[in-house]
């Protein structure tokens, strides 16, 4: 499921949520609406192939990841993860949401 966010009218963002609705990824701020459906129409039209996701480790030890786009700008950042395999479920769930 994806949620459109509409804040302050200053900026768009969308959250992209598992079934059970656990938030996925969060999208970066977007001036406007156009910029925001721009990026979500190229995200659905593609397989998202392992180079867009950004693997990460805090310093707490928890596990996140960023999407980035072609040219390597992050468009979204997931939330924390307690282990590896958490993360990689959750790239896993994204890529059944969003892709073709």
């Amino acid at each position: 499921m994806i949620e459109v966010k509409n804040k302050d009218d200053e900026f768009y963002q969308f959250v992209v949520k598992s079934a059970t609705g656990k938030v996925l990824l969060e999208s970066v701020e977007f001036k406007d609406s156009k910029s925001m459906e721009h990026t979500l129409n190229e995200l659905k039209n593609v397989e998202l192939p392992t180079k867009r996701f950004e693997r990460k480790t805090n310093f707490e030890g928890k596990f996140l990841f960023n999407l980035k786009n072609d040219q390597g700008t992050v468009i979204g950042s997931s939330g924390f993860y307690n282990s590896e395999a958490g993360m990689e479920n959750g790239i896993k769930n994204l890529r059944n949401i969003l892709e073709p």
